[in-house]
């Protein structure tokens, strides 16, 4: 019996590393990454080079099939109890980090600008993505004439 028990918290423990591990980037690419590029787009076709989406649907793909693998090993290979408790811990971590994901988060308006900076072709924007800044990023989409609507603004200003 307590092995089941010690069992049963290893998986609650692996789902939660599961989803924070692949679903929140899979997340992620839904709920920032594509709603971030298609506002740079529609600001200005050439704000955001056409590789940002298929470097994100690469993202999707992969973190799609690494899902549906872990999933189909655990189902395969786990008694239901075992099963539920997996299922529990990516449950508890879809609460903790669902109202976190979103370009209205700071965190994540970092990650998106760390990750996405290679594809904007302007040299001023790309550092100030680089370095995080949306009060230059702001700046240099004013000087070149692009609404900056795209970017939201934060409570918290680092």
């Amino acid at each position: 019996m307590q092995m089941k028990i010690l069992g049963a918290g290893a998986l609650l423990m692996v789902g939660w590393l599961w989803f924070y591990l692949f679903v929140r980037q899979f997340l992620f690419n839904f709920l920032t990454a594509y709603p971030m590029i298609k506002r740079m787009q529609a600001a200005q076709e050439e704000l955001i080079a056409i590789g940002a989406k298929r470097y994100t649907t690469v993202s999707v793909i992969s973190c799609a099939v690494v899902c549906a693998i872990v999933i189909a090993i655990v189902v395969a290979f786990c008694p239901w109890y075992f099963i539920v408790c997996f299922f529990g811990g990516a449950l508890v971590a879809l609460f903790m980090y669902l109202p976190l994901l979103g370009p209205t988060n700071r965190d994540m308006f970092d990650a998106f600008c760390m990750k996405y900076y290679s594809f904007v072709p302007d040299d001023e924007l790309r550092t100030a993505m680089y370095n995080r800044k949306p009060s230059q990023m702001k700046v240099r989409l004013h000087d070149m004439g692009v609404s900056d609507a795209f970017i939201p603004e934060f409570k918290n200003k680092k």
